[in-house]
């Protein structure tokens, strides 16, 4: 049963009498309602049931039709190969509900162990991904690799936390455990609105949105074929010189970053004169559309260096 008034509970758990490996619940972040749902490893490697999928559907329809963010922390093997086609349908249900909140509200996911099969393609349909440094996802894991091409590799190296940061550009932001993880995805949603029919929250800010910045003069190199960090610019733009820098490890020529100007959070999309002098080449042309575009989505500003 949906509930019908989510303005005043702290925790609302959803499907609560439901066994399973996956657990859901409306919850608070910073006072804001989300919906939260969450994978645990510790029955089965967290093998996902046909009621797991129904769980996870539920949580995302309600997302959904609540108007209010979707927060997921996923360690699981996959389906459960016991149920059989049950459980992969049970998955897909879980997906289809997953994308209705595709560009309505935010959708962040959280790889906190393994994300095998099933589960991999959640990262997918995310509009941030968070993983901590121990977790890894892929579709087809190291003993397929072996069957099929005989070359052996580790779970880091095929679908580790560093390979998506860098190589695959799936992963937003890289911490240390889960408890950085749920601190990151905080600061994450405080950035964007609960749905993209309203306004980002208004931030209060010490720093005069008049002030000058003479000090980026200096930051201008003497020659043409001279470098600098356009973050230096950035920081001397935004509020209190803070910004959320997304995916920095991959298509380092391009900065996409989170941040506020007189209160109100921006998105910054920047060339990188310190990498193949700012260029565009496909990868960061891909990274900075999916940035513009969620930035469309969830009404944040954009500002261009």
């Amino acid at each position: 049963m949906m509930p019908t008034d989510i303005t005043a509970a702290t925790t609302v758990p959803l499907r609560g009498g439901t066994s399973g490996s996956v657990s859901a619940a409306i919850t608070r972040i910073d006072g804001r309602p989300v919906v939260e749902v969450e994978i645990s490893p510790d029955a089965k490697q967290g093998a996902l049931t046909p009621r797991d999928g129904e769980t996870i559907a539920v949580a995302a329809q309600l997302a959904f039709e609540k108007r209010i963010p979707f927060v997921a922390y996923v360690a699981s093997s996959g389906a459960d190969i016991e149920q059989g086609l049950a459980a992969v349908h049970g998955w897909g249900t879980a997906a289809r509900a997953l994308v209705r909140c595709s560009g309505v509200v935010p959708v962040v996911i959280v790889a906190t162990g393994p994300a095998v099969s099933g589960p991999a393609l959640f990262l997918g349909l995310a509009d941030l991904v968070v993983m901590t440094e121990d977790a890894y996802a892929f579709v087809s894991g190291p003993h397929m690799v072996r069957q099929f091409t005989g070359e052996d590799i580790t779970n880091e190296r095929l679908g580790g936390a560093a390979l998506h940061a860098r190589t695959s550009g799936v992963a937003s932001l890289v911490v240390p455990d889960v408890d950085a993880a749920r601190d990151v995805v905080a600061e994450l949603l405080s950035y964007l609105p609960i749905n993209t029919d309203v306004e980002p929250p208004w931030r209060p800010t010490p720093d005069p949105s008049d002030r000058l910045t003479p000090e980026l003069a200096g930051l201008i190199p003497e020659t043409a074929t001279g470098s600098y960090d356009v973050r230096d610019v950035i920081t001397g733009i935004v509020d209190e010189g803070v910004l959320l820098e997304l995916k920095a490890d991959w298509a380092p020529n391009i900065v996409t970053a989170f941040a506020t100007v007189a209160g109100r959070p921006i998105g910054i999309v920047a060339n990188q004169p310190q990498s193949l002098a700012g260029t565009l080449d496909i990868t960061a042309s891909q990274k900075g559309g999916r940035f513009v575009a969620l930035c469309d989505a969830f009404n944040l500003p954009l500002l261009t260096v």
